[in-house]
């Protein structure tokens, strides 16, 4: 098990502060040395089975170094409280960063297929109802234009699928789900003829 140095005294402290200020890195150094306690002190409200305590600690350590980089000696506070914030503020980070990544995953992880035998995920199965209206007209706008001005990019099918879409063409905008019933396809088949007619639109535009 790895022991901790005992912390610095508050005469110590200043006086390496000052010198790492100054820029001198052993004295930089000394101040992550006798701080690691405060680190391990913090990360073990973290731990979990799924999560490494040397690996938080690294993380915990960085938050350090941005403390002792950061702080400012003339606020009168002792280097303990100001690193404690950086050393949690860094492991947040991480934690949000995992879990946005776990919410990643999680919606293109395959949940079934379609009658058609397509892999469907999560984010197949979210209507595009909840869009916001602006973004819309825009999307509108911006299809119609392509359309116009650059014939015989896309398929029929994928014309149709646009054309319904983004109510193109005297059409007016449909969600997936009612393009689906009206073409006799599965949801995810329409969210992936859309995402490909719209790569070929951007690629012949570009």
């Amino acid at each position: 098990m790895q022991t901790f140095k005992k912390p610095l005294s508050k005469e110590e402290e200043l006086h390496y502060l000052t010198r790492s200020k100054n820029g001198d890195k052993r004295a930089r150094n000394i101040l992550v040395e006798y701080n690691l306690r405060l680190v391990a002190h913090i990360v073990k409200k973290y731990i979990t089975p799924e999560r490494d305590m040397e690996d938080l600690i690294s993380i915990g350590t960085i938050g350090l170094i941005k403390a002792i980089d950061t702080y400012d000696i003339d606020k009168g506070s002792r280097l303990v409280t100001y690193a404690s914030r950086c050393i949690e503020n860094e492991i947040l980070m991480l934690l949000r960063q995992e879990k946005k990544l776990q919410k990643d995953i999680s919606l293109y992880e395959p949940i079934g297929t379609d009658k058609e035998g397509n892999e469907i995920n999560l984010l197949d199965i979210i209507d595009n109802q909840e869009e916001s209206i602006p973004a819309k007209i825009i999307a509108q706008e911006n299809v119609a234009k392509l359309c116009k001005y650059l014939p015989g990019q896309l398929t029929e099918q994928e014309y149709q699928v646009i054309k319904l879409r983004y109510g193109i063409m005297g059409e007016e905008p449909h969600t997936q789900k009612a393009i689906a019933a009206r073409l006799n396809i599965s949801r995810s088949y329409v969210s992936r003829i859309e995402k490909r007619a719209l790569l070929k639109l951007k690629k012949a535009l570009s």
